[in-house]
């Protein structure tokens, strides 16, 4: 956990105060700067020290051997791995003829700034060098979002005391040095030196390099220009070779001068472009961010975020860190979203190469939610990228014998690279997890083209994936046997509950899809015999339920299993993953993360209030949490059955995830889909808000810390706002016609000018249930229930 006061609660900033080095890895992530499809990490300018250099390129990776004791039918052939491109970050300084190192000399001050309202890090330091020259440096980096190839940098520093000699050396660096990354040799020599150079040059202040992957055929170019404001004189000049462009400027300031240098950078890769065309994209891009000028770009990126917020912020009071946690979560989201354009969104986003880059269900499952109300169109470019991704779908359910599109479980081009088919093939709700997507983005959004063109193929393919993979019983139920649900320590169970309930939505939603745009349908080989084989399997879909303890098994005979020896296992032994076997998970019961309790969340009209409030108490201390997925679902649950407390731990849990580094994992990347289920926690949970059945419904309680909760949510094009007290609800909207919803099962309709207000029903609250010893999350707030009251 951070433990120093370097990110104090702020309202729209994320500032860190001094520089402490032991939580270099943590703070490089945390403000890391990005917009879907270029990621700079937040390393120093001076580029030392570092803990994890990193510059990502949406998309861009290489493939790199797979190590299997003993291989299978059906195994993926190769991984797939993020790799760092050029880095062009890099503006080192010399102070007469000492480098700028905070490791050296005395850092007199230090901090650095995310603005969430304007979108750049900025950076002040003040620094004395070894033999005793101060100088004050100042920097403002950004990531464009409206010119999506772009990132800029403005860099000044003067003297402090006298007049000194300065250098700057700005630089594009590719296959820069990196720490160890893999175990595997094979593995280390891939990501090594993954850029093969093809083209280089340079003239005046500026310079362009491009590389090629190896395997992976991307061709990458990476491109810097400079201008320069200083009153002395100024000696420059540029030089180039294969892996590395320097811009050196050479000055002698007086006391009270300064150098400013603004770095524009440009950034593309592509699969099918010649050389040429590589570095004219670059330069093109280049060419417009110098039109823009660095005040240019600076306001562009103020107004996008100014209209962001006007749809997406979510307003709180009584609780300072969760309020800024949301917002770095929101922004965060956007971040990893907003450009990239058909292209996946990884688990770390493009904050870090954890995970390998990959994308899980994650995207469809928490970001995409988000996406939906804040940013609808960013969700439906990632649901292109899913249908970009059908052929290779497609062929992968032909290589396991299946009909329809597999999904793969993690990927970054469309192909499995999932090593470990218990928890990674076998995890077949993905698929469904992609038709929910798309099935909640044409509901909030009402888009005709998108369903026809997008989402119907997707449905259909994943629906006939569905009755392929499962069967019809004697006993008149279709069952869906031997898969892996959204809990990793229990693989390979007949009829998961959350699998079997969102493949009876993914069936039911062909059908609606397919009976919408027939002709469409028709040209998929979709009959009417088909329909009927969807509609029935939905129709019959197997539930197990336990009648003995009146609660849903997370999969048949999960109940009948002996609970994991909870009071022996050390608190130093979780995650369990680390330090038991999955052959001794698999058949106990012990949850890694919400898996029946997401099913209550996202199929809640499949179960009754009571059945909710006592499947809620039975996973609860059987839930270690050795995921950050499940948190935010834990909260959502526990805010509808009535503990609102403990649904308040859940919060602070899944929204401080990064900035308090609670598993210990923040400096390979950013946990996007737990910093999705911040929105999540607040909006589904304390707004209430659900969103089945193509309506909105809201049955908004506040936990007794917060006394205030406000939220807009984009609905057919409108904006709807809620603002929810202790004691009521205010619903306004913003332009359109009137809307039809729900307030604690009460419908009502809502017309621009007319907010309506309805008071919030009390609800009973039980005793708090418990949590596997040492793994209840840290309380926020104290609470009569805590006591059993």
């Amino acid at each position: 956990m951070i433990t120093h006061p370097d990110f104090p609660a702020e309202p729209w900033d994320v500032r860190e105060s001094g520089l402490d080095l032991g939580v270099l890895a943590q703070s490089e992530s945390v403000f890391a700067l990005s917009n879907g499809h270029i990621g700079l990490r937040g390393n120093l300018d001076e580029g030392e020290p570092h803990a994890l250099p990193g510059t990502y390129l949406n998309s861009v990776f290489e493939f790199r051997p797979l190590p299997y004791a003993e291989a299978g039918y059906g195994y993926p052939d190769s991984g797939q791995t993020v790799i760092n491109v050029t880095n062009g970050k890099l503006i080192r300084l010399l102070v007469e003829d000492e480098p700028f190192d905070v490791r050296y000399g005395e850092l007199v001050a230090h901090e650095r700034v995310l603005s969430l309202r304007d979108g750049v890090l900025r950076r002040t330091a003040q620094w004395i060098s070894p033999s005793g020259h101060g100088v004050h440096v100042s920097t403002t980096r950004l990531v464009s979002f409206t010119q999506r190839a772009t990132a800029a940098i403005e860099y000044e520093v003067r003297p402090v005391d006298g007049p000194l000699h300065l250098v700057l050396q700005s630089e594009l660096v590719a296959n820069e040095q990196l720490p160890a990354m893999s175990d595997d040799p094979r593995a280390a020599a891939v990501l090594e030196a993954p850029l093969v150079p093809e083209q280089h040059s340079a003239h005046d202040a500026h310079a362009h390099l491009v590389h090629s992957t190896r395997q992976s055929g991307r061709r990458v170019g990476a491109a810097m220009d400079h201008l320069v404001d200083c009153p002395a004189d100024v000696q420059t000049f540029i030089e180039c070779t294969e892996n590395t462009a320097r811009f050196t400027l050479i000055t002698r300031l007086a006391a009270g001068q300064s150098l400013r240098l603004v770095k524009f950078l440009a950034y593309g890769w592509s699969s099918q472009r010649s050389i040429p065309g590589i570095s004219a994209q670059v330069e093109a891009a280049l060419a417009l961010a110098r039109a823009s000028g660095w005040e240019g770009l600076l306001a562009e990126q103020r107004a996008y975020l100014d209209d962001y917020w006007a749809r997406a912020d979510v307003d709180l009071e009584g609780d300072q860190e969760v309020q800024q946690a949301v917002r770095f979560a929101l922004f965060q989201v956007l971040q990893a979203s907003a450009r990239a354009e058909r292209r996946p969104i990884p688990a770390k986003g493009l904050t870090g190469p954890g995970y390998d880059g990959h994308a899980f269900w994650d995207t469809e499952s928490f970001v995409l939610p988000v996406l939906t109300y804040t940013t609808p169109h960013a969700a439906a470019d990632a649901l292109r990228w899913r249908h970009l991704t059908l052929r290779a779908a497609r062929k992968r359910a032909r290589q396991l014998t299946l009909g329809g599109a597999a999904f793969p479980w993690r990927t970054i081009n469309g192909d499995e690279c999932s090593g470990y088919w218990p928890a990674g093939t076998a995890a077949f709700h993905i698929n469904a997890d992609i038709a929910d997507a798309a099935i909640r983005l044409a509901d909030a959004t009402g888009d005709d083209r998108f369903e026809r063109e997008t989402g119907l193929a997707l449905l259909v393919e994943t629906a006939r994936l569905w009755t392929s993979l499962g069967f019809h019983h004697p006993e008149g139920s279709f069952r869906i046997d031997g898969v892996t649900g959204p809990d990793e320590y229990s693989a390979l169970a007949d009829n998961n509950v959350y699998t079997n309930l969102m493949a009876q939505r993914n069936l039911r939603g062909a059908v609606a899809a397919a009976r919408r745009h027939p002709d469409a349908a028709a040209a998929m080989g979709v009959d009417d015999e088909e329909i009927a084989a969807w509609r029935r399997a939905a129709d019959e879909m197997f539930v197990p339920y336990d009648e003995k303890l009146e609660v849903h098994p997370q999969a048949e005979e999960f109940t009948d299993h002996e609970v994991w020896d909870f009071a022996h296992t050390r608190a130093d032994q979780y995650p369990l993953l680390l330090h038991f076997p999955y052959f001794q998970l698999y058949r106990k019961q012990v949850v890694k993360q919400a898996d029946l309790v997401m099913a209550l969340y996202k199929c809640g009209d499949a179960f009754t209030a009571d059945e909710k409030a006592r499947d809620f108490a039975y996973y609860e201390p059987l839930t270690v949490r050795d995921s950050s997925l499940s948190a935010c679902v834990q909260a959502v649950l526990a805010a509808e059955v009535g503990h609102l407390d403990l649904g308040y731990d859940y919060l602070g849990e899944a929204a401080r995830m990064d900035l308090d580094d609670l598993e210990h994992n923040t400096g390979d990347g950013l946990h996007i889909a737990s910093l999705a289920g911040a929105w999540i926690a607040l909006v589904a949970g304390f707004g209430g808000m659900r969103d089945s059945g193509g309506s909105l419904a809201f049955a908004p309680r506040l936990p007794e810390p917060l006394t205030r909760l406000t939220f807009s949510v984009m609905w057919r094009g409108r904006r709807l706002c809620v603002n929810v007290t202790g004691a009521e609800a205010t619903y306004s909207l913003a332009g359109g016609d009137p809307l039809e919803l729900t307030h604690h099962g009460r419908a009502f309709a809502l017309a621009v000018g007319e907010p309506v207000t309805h008071p919030i029903p009390s609800i009973k609250i039980g005793s708090r249930p418990s949590q596997p010893p040492g793994r209840a999350p840290a309380r926020r707030w104290p609470s009569p229930s805590d006591s059993g009251a």
